[in-house]
């Protein structure tokens, strides 16, 4: 594998169905974050703990504090998951709870940085979550697409990975114009499709398209290469890596 160390995200898309933990995606996550730890290292960004805690509690999730009182209910919950189904694979895992500010300090951003190199060196594989509870940006708009371009970049992964509802980057709305195309590969991304307005795909998710056109166009600057597609179908992603095989989804280098 070209890759050494990878990020992958996953949206609350991906990991929520009819208000509840999408099992089935949570465990075909679990299997191919296992097989890809075996070949590079591997770095988790996890959405999902809104969508977990409203298992427990059913609170209107258009206000912003009720997020963050579901996203403190639910982080727990969401790790608890995780654990149980990677210790079916025997793949130790770790929570960091960070927030886009965090890098903003260098001190805050090297600590991090060593501790994410010891974890990796152990095989460990580590899961970050938006610390929700205190911080708002991730719960308005971007579902962790931020971050983790941050988390790639700072953490000096050579690939981002988002795993998402939209299974790539299309000249065209594909829900709306049924001939839109998508496009495989792209190194420059437009400005005005930067400044779009910002439109969730479901009510758990906060991103949509521009967030993570503009995580990629923060990768780009920063010479790294992005992945976007499907979470629901992840053979364009074990086809893209594994077998250097560009089926689906689009490549931001």
């Amino acid at each position: 594998m070209k890759y050494k160390r990878v990020v992958v995200k996953v949206g609350s898309s991906v990991l929520t169905q009819d208000s509840q933990i999408a099992t089935d995606r949570l465990n075909n996550l679990v299997e191919f974050i296992t097989k890809l730890n075996k070949e590079c290292e591997v770095i988790l960004v996890s959405s999902g703990a809104v969508s977990a805690g409203s298992t427990e509690l059913d609170l209107d999730k258009s206000d912003i504090i009720n997020r963050q009182t579901l996203a403190s209910i639910g982080q727990p919950l969401l790790m608890k998951r995780y654990k149980k189904a990677f210790d079916k694979k025997s793949v130790v895992v770790s929570q960091m709870l960070m927030t886009s500010a965090n890098f903003d300090s260098k001190k805050q951003t090297k600590n991090a940085y060593l501790v994410i190199q010891n974890l990796l060196k152990h095989k460990v594989v580590p899961i970050i979550n938006e610390n929700d509870s205190i911080a708002i940006e991730e719960l308005v708009f971007g579902d962790n697409d931020q971050l983790s371009a941050y988390v790639t970049n700072n953490f000096e992964a050579d690939l981002l990975i988002i795993l998402s509802d939209i299974d790539g980057y299309y000249n065209d709305n594909p829900t709306t114009n049924k001939n839109a195309k998508l496009i495989k590969q792209i190194s420059s991304i437009p400005k005005e499709e930067l400044s779009k307005e910002h439109t969730p795909n479901s009510e758990f998710a906060t991103g949509g398209i521009v967030t993570k056109l503009i995580s990629a166009d923060y990768l780009l600057r920063h010479n790294k290469e992005m992945f976007l597609c499907s979470g629901f179908d992840l053979s364009s992603v074990y086809e893209f890596l594994f077998y250097d095989n560009h089926t689906k989804g689009t490549l931001f280098r």
